[in-house]
């Protein structure tokens, strides 16, 4: 894939942790020119093979620090080939207990900023003769039920059904799509699941047998931006290990063995 993003222009949003620092170095690890974005510096640059990353401070909630972003990448640059929306998340709240700030917050994090990105990163897109690339990134949650982060899971089945109309109102020059992770093994994962023991517990519900790593989603961007999907345009690549074992399974080989 290398010739494919050498010297290509791309921002990932929340791109100084986890999952977005992984898909980041992916791309400078393939010759991109790539721009990360976040509310705090990391402490150290994302890098790949000596080349790192630029970091600019931006809310991505914000929309004139996300004017200003685009306008600022285009101006050093002279171009902008691919975004890929990664910043989101949720805390864990279930429905009845958040305020209705909390989610109109959720929402945006997750659904209208994105958008915000998507449409100035398209304006520029479609002057290029190349076109571009816009992914984002969705969640297992928009696709099953997301109990504790309600939200959140709402905000992510948006995104996988703007993805389908974004694809169409903005092709043939610009593609879009939206790759959804399930469990992925970082740092918020550890903290949520605890220990080893906890993490290998989570991993067995996997039909892989493990939670993915965050390259394993940093190669399916890769890939959704390469030329090699060029006709995957709309699509959402679902990237859950297989899936989630269905309840009423275990719930009768247990009646089974009574």
């Amino acid at each position: 894939m290398q010739a494919s993003f050498k010297d290509k222009v791309v921002l990932v949003t929340g791109g100084t942790r986890g999952i977005g620092q992984a898909i980041a170095a992916a791309f400078l690890g393939e010759g991109a020119q790539v721009v990360v974005c976040g509310r705090r510096a990391p402490e150290q640059p994302v890098e790949c093979n000596g080349r790192d990353a630029v970091f600019m401070q931006v809310d991505v909630r914000d929309t004139e620090q996300v004017k200003a972003m685009v306008d600022g990448i285009v101006e050093r640059f002279g171009r902008l080939d691919i975004v890929v929306n990664n910043a989101g998340g949720s805390p864990p709240v279930l429905a009845a207990d958040a305020s209705p700030r909390f989610h109109e917050s959720i929402v945006r994090l997750n659904l209208l900023a994105p958008l915000d990105l998507a449409q100035r990163a398209n304006a520029c897109m479609q002057r290029q003769p190349e076109g571009g690339v816009v992914l984002f990134i969705g969640s297992i949650s928009g696709l099953r039920p997301s109990p504790g982060t309600a939200a959140y899971g709402a905000a992510k089945a948006g995104v996988i059904s703007l993805v389908r109309s974004l694809a169409i109102e903005w092709a043939p020059k610009v593609r879009v799509m939206a790759l959804s992770p399930g469990l992925v093994l970082t740092d918020d994962a550890r903290e949520h699941y605890g220990d080893e023991a906890g993490l290998a517990a989570v991993a067995a519900t996997v039909p892989a047998g493990r939670l993915a790593m965050p390259d394993d989603i940093a190669a399916g961007c890769l890939f959704l931006a390469s030329p090699a999907a060029a006709h995957a345009t709309g699509s959402n690549l679902v990237m859950d290990g297989g899936g989630e074992r269905p309840a009423f399974l275990a719930a009768a080989e247990a009646g089974g063995r009574q």
